[in-house]
């Protein structure tokens, strides 16, 4: 797979608010996605949590719903380049579903993993402490089955990548190990402040 550096679109107007490389996208949010979207229903859906972790645990809806309801409200940037500001997703703290499985001392990483099999790979440190979510709603209606729903990960701090649609699970590890972008070129964390898109940045 050949990896295209400088993505074109928008030009870039100053906005002390966007990370370096990015547009407003403002009312739009465009579809990207590395594989087909599925026709997941929320019945079918699960959660599991695995590796090193105490007590592995996989929830399905009720039980996921079930944990204290939080949000996200902020900002999402994506590597190609655009930002939406002022988002809401509604859902649960990852921390909610951690502190049930309690992850072990030697757990470094992790990498997410969607029901169509698509990975990405995360520091712990990434998603844990308040940084992380998984979401079943944007802007209080179900999230749409393009953008990741029935439900998906978001890691809003690092470029959208990482924040895995249709999410299935977190495997915990001692070791970083490559997700799907991150085995084609692109950068193992993804800090849009550090514009760290590509292997290398």
């Amino acid at each position: 797979m050949n990896i295209t550096r400088g993505f074109t679109g928008r030009p870039r107007v100053h906005n002390p608010g966007l990370p370096p490389g990015q547009y407003d996208a403002r009312d739009e949010w465009p579809v990207l996605s590395a594989e087909v979207t599925p026709d997941l229903a929320p019945e079918d859906w699960t959660f599991r949590i695995d590796g090193l972790v105490a007590e592995p645990r996989t929830w399905d809806w009720e039980q996921a719903h079930a944990l204290p309801a939080d949000a996200y409200e902020g900002d999402i940037h994506c590597v190609t380049g655009w930002s939406k500001f002022g988002v809401r997703f509604g859902g649960v703290s990852l921390d909610a579903f951690l502190e049930q499985v309690r992850p072990l001392p030697s757990a470094t990483h992790v990498v997410a993993y969607a029901h169509t099999g698509y990975t990405a790979n995360l520091p712990l440190a990434d998603v844990t402490g308040g940084r992380a979510w998984i979401v079943w709603e944007y802007d209080g209606e179900p999230l749409p089955a393009e953008h990741g729903g029935p439900a998906r990960l978001i890691v809003p701090h690092l470029y959208f990548w990482k924040s895995a649609k249709w999410i299935a699970g977190l495997r915990l590890l001692d070791r970083d190990e490559p997700g799907f972008w991150e085995g084609n070129g692109y950068h193992a964390r993804g800090n849009p402040w550090e514009e760290q898109r590509y292997s290398g940045d």
